[in-house]
């Protein structure tokens, strides 16, 4: 199974490898399990392999359901006795800003699912009596950028990377691929199934706590049925991937700190249109309560603000301030979704197409046709930089 899923995609890791295929075979006794350990299949771009990863899954795991926007009542429906394993695709058009009311509902039974006997209250029938629905169920999430903080906390994370240059994959052939995915998945089946009651019975040692030991142990199960270099593989994996998924956490935090100082600078300098780099950077580190002063060796500079802003997909563009100066900068326009997204304490709209909004992007490095009037540019609490230009 770990090589039939290494010919057909590019994992980002060996770790990672062998994480995707212990959590396969961990769908074939979830029965006997007491936690369902999501699969986040999330990436920076498309392009990636995600919904390649979910057709592999699709072919491997136990009775799958795959779904795009499927709404939470069928889910609440399908989920029984013995559970479907859920392979949910484009999941940041469920989570994103501009998801239903649904989202919410779905990411809660995600939650709720991770755990056994954690079932969701509703009134159902022509007598309307209160019915518990189960939500346990293995599940693996796909989509761009992360999934929500409860839903990755739940998940063995999977981050996603274009291909380089001279690494190859067989391509997926249904024809082909399906039959030897099959036949694979029911070897699996028949392993294992002989062994739910000791798998049941299993309290394996972990090499980390709390609701990473939760996420983990059935993966961990599964190596121990296995033996062989599957034990140590296994826990190896469980230390590194929890560890970089601890240092993701404090970049994230980190990254979202960043956001929320450039939205606070961009209010005070009354939201001009654009701020030149240096005045952006030179109002961060003006903050004597940020981190931004002391931010690698001698504190935050035009480099490090890129760097930190590319996972958001905003990047500085050639800028034409008053007197024909020109200058790199920020455009506000651009952090309007990561606002949305990652900062849902303040009032922000993504960028519409709409008539009188402005672009997402700067085409060619140039910015859009100014509005009539001037906005003064520069960092808050100094004097205003050059005007807009007419």
């Amino acid at each position: 199974m770990r090589a039939a899923i290494g010919k057909y995609v590019v994992l980002p890791s060996e770790e990672a490898l062998a994480a995707v295929t212990l959590w396969v075979a961990a769908t074939h006794i979830q029965t006997a399990l007491q936690h369902a350990p999501r699969l986040a299949v999330v990436s920076p771009t498309k392009g990636c392999g995600k919904s390649r990863v979910l057709d592999v899954l699709h072919e491997t795991v136990h009775q799958p359901m795959m779904t795009v926007n499927t709404s939470p009542a069928v889910i609440f429906r399908i989920i029984g006795k013995n559970p479907p394993t859920l392979l949910v695709d484009e999941a940041d058009t469920i989570f994103g800003p501009k998801a239903s009311g649904d989202s919410e509902i779905l990411r809660g039974l995600l939650n709720a699912g991770h755990q056994r006997n954690r079932p969701a209250w509703r009134i159902s029938g022509p007598e309307h009596k209160p019915t518990p629905f189960p939500t346990f169920a293995m599940a693996a999430i796909a989509g761009i950028g992360d999934l929500p903080d409860t839903v990755m906390d739940r998940a063995v994370v999977l981050r996603m990377q274009k291909r380089k240059p001279g690494e190859k994959v067989t391509p997926f052939r249904s024809r082909y691929s399906v039959p030897e995915l099959n036949a694979l998945r029911d070897r699996l089946t028949a392993w294992l199934g002989p062994l739910r009651g000791q798998a049941a019975r299993m309290v394996p040692r972990m090499p980390v706590e709390d609701r990473a030991a939760d996420t983990w142990e059935p993966l961990v199960i599964i190596a121990d049925l296995a033996g062989g270099h599957w034990p140590a593989q296994a826990r190896a994996a469980c230390l590194a991937m929890t560890r970089h998924e601890a240092a993701q956490d404090e970049q994230s935090s980190l990254k979202t700190r960043l956001l929320r100082d450039i939205h606070r600078i961009f209010a005070q300098a009354d939201n001009p249109e654009a701020l030149a780099t240096q005045d952006l950077v030179a109002a961060l580190i003006q903050d004597a309560e940020a981190p931004w002063a002391e931010h690698g060796t001698k504190g935050l500079n035009a480099y490090h603000l890129s760097n930190l802003l590319r996972d958001f997909n905003i990047s500085p563009a050639n800028y034409r301030f008053d007197k024909s100066r020109q200058a790199k900068a920020y455009m506000r326009n651009r952090f309007l979704d990561a606002w949305a997204r990652n900062c849902p304490g303040l009032i922000e709209a993504a960028p519409e197409s709409e008539h009188g909004a402005f672009p997402a992007r700067v085409a060619q490095g140039r910015p859009p046709a100014a509005p009539a009037g001037t906005l003064p540019v520069g960092p808050p609490g100094g004097p205003a930089g050059p005007k807009r230009a007419h």
